[in-house]
């Protein structure tokens, strides 16, 4: 639908975020307020609270809000997704809810299931659907990787189309707030594929410091996370990450930024200009 026929559209509630805190979630709080919308951030230490593992407290987030956007902890992948998926998507039609944005795993069949939990829930629905964050290695699991001076991962030489967290969180907004995104499934990419290698000389380039790439062993990685504290249910996620979807069947470009808001979306390359402006990789070894 041509980007000139969206209106906004008039809340008859509250817009619940749920992962209101997280990479997406947080960034879609922050410009839904700067818009004025009334927003309701969907957390554990939220008031009312929501916790994915306690659908009894559901009810009480869910209730009159107009929309929702559902980003899902950890992973749809994990094996309680569907269920929670399909329990939430039922408790909020009844409960009156007008519209849901669902944040989906591209390439993902499991992730795809509970697209089609939405996509047939009765509410209008809208899904965007990504792949790896820059944000991954900015405030996520990559971080201390880069400023150790080595990313150290089990993966090959596969290409990525990595996607901004802002492009995202543009994306679900202007579905929460435009008329004309109502289903549609925005599959949102960079603008370019890039390997991991690529990924440590944007760096590099961008902090004047050398940061390496160092593919590892799977199992010396997962080990490395036991180590660390990692919880289970993220080194199973990022177990499943590398060893299932990142085979390559991601490794093509999509148009969904561009179809949604009209705009290209952000490369690698700015994105990693812009946090080595801010310092956070000042420590880079």
């Amino acid at each position: 639908m041509p980007q000139t026929t969206r209106q906004p559209i008039e809340h008859a509630g509250p817009v619940l975020v749920l992962g209101g805190t997280g990479k997406t979630g947080r960034r879609i709080v922050s410009r839904l307020k700067s818009m004025g919308v009334e927003t309701r951030i969907g957390s554990r230490s939220a008031v009312p609270a929501f916790d994915w593992q306690v659908p009894a407290g559901w009810d009480a987030a869910l209730k009159g809000a107009h929309a929702v956007y559902i980003s899902y902890t950890p992973d749809l992948a994990v094996p309680a997704a569907k269920d929670a998926i399909q329990e939430l998507t039922h408790r909020a039609k009844a409960l009156g809810v007008k519209h849901l944005v669902l944040l989906s795993g591209r390439g993902e069949p499991d992730a795809q299931a509970s697209e089609r939990i939405v996509q047939e829930s009765g509410i209008d629905w809208t899904i965007v659907r990504a792949s790896w964050f820059n944000q991954n290695f900015s405030e996520g699991e990559f971080l201390p990787l880069v400023l150790s001076g080595h990313i150290t991962l089990p993966v090959g030489h596969v290409q990525e189309p990595f996607i901004d967290a802002d492009d995202i969180a543009d994306v679900a907004v202007a579905a929460l707030t435009q008329t004309g995104h109502t289903g549609e499934v925005y599959e949102v990419t960079g603008p370019r594929l890039m390997t991991f290698e690529d990924v440590a000389q944007e760096i590099s380039n961008a902090t004047g410091s050398l940061v390496n790439f160092v593919r590892i062993p799977s199992e010396d990685f997962l080990q490395g996370l036991r180590q660390a504290g990692a919880p289970d249910d993220q080194i199973w996620l990022l177990d499943y990450l590398f060893t299932n979807v990142l085979d390559g069947r991601n490794a093509h470009l999509t148009d969904g930024v561009q179809r949604a808001l009209g705009r290209p979306p952000k490369d690698f390359s700015e994105f990693a200009r812009e946090m080595a402006a801010a310092g956070l990789w000042r420590d880079a070894a």
